[in-house]
């Protein structure tokens, strides 16, 4: 099974899917972020796009990846990386499914004002304008498409051991 934690920048994603992982028996952490940095490492570079996610190899690679990996290991994978492109999450889906692997899909959910604070607040990586980047097609995707494909959780006021407790409890029920 995968546990995909979608969202924007700020909504806590990788802080709770370490906390999901310690909460669900034999599960690993999957960041398909690492793909996409793998496909970045390639010389000469692809063709520049402004994000990884954008190269038709990442999402066949990210679901490739997750299905080896589940093959070698069993197991939960708990997957957090944001998608905000309705076409790639299907793709991506789709990819899954084809190979019989279920998928939960959740998305943390804050408010523009609370994401705002986060990533300008943040002491690891610092304010980011890239990050901030972000919040309004985030907006628009939990407008048009995302939150109707998963199961949103708002973590404006929740802690990410709280939201972690929710996942893993609706995943182990």
């Amino acid at each position: 099974m995968i546990v995909w934690l979608n969202g924007t920048h700020g909504a806590g994603k990788t802080t709770t899917s370490a906390l999901v992982q310690q909460l669900i028996p034999d599960s690993r952490v999957f960041d398909a972020e690492k793909v996409g940095e793998t496909l970045m490492d390639i010389t000469p570079g692809l063709p520049w796009t402004g994000n990884f996610q954008h190269w038709p190899p990442w999402r066949p690679l990210v679901v490739e990846t997750a299905r080896h990996v589940l093959d070698y290991t069993g197991g939960t994978l708990v997957m957090p990386m944001t998608v905000l492109v309705e076409q790639y999450w299907r793709e991506i889906s789709a990819g899954l499914a084809s190979h019989a692997i279920p998928v939960r899909h959740f998305v943390l959910h804050a408010d523009q004002d609370t994401l705002r604070g986060r990533i300008e607040g943040d002491t690891v990586l610092g304010p980011s304008p890239f990050r901030l980047s972000y919040l309004e097609p985030y907006a628009e995707a939990a407008r048009t498409w995302l939150h109707d494909e998963a199961e949103v959780i708002d973590t404006t006021q929740l802690t990410p051991a709280q939201a972690a407790l929710r996942i893993a409890g609706a995943v182990t029920r």
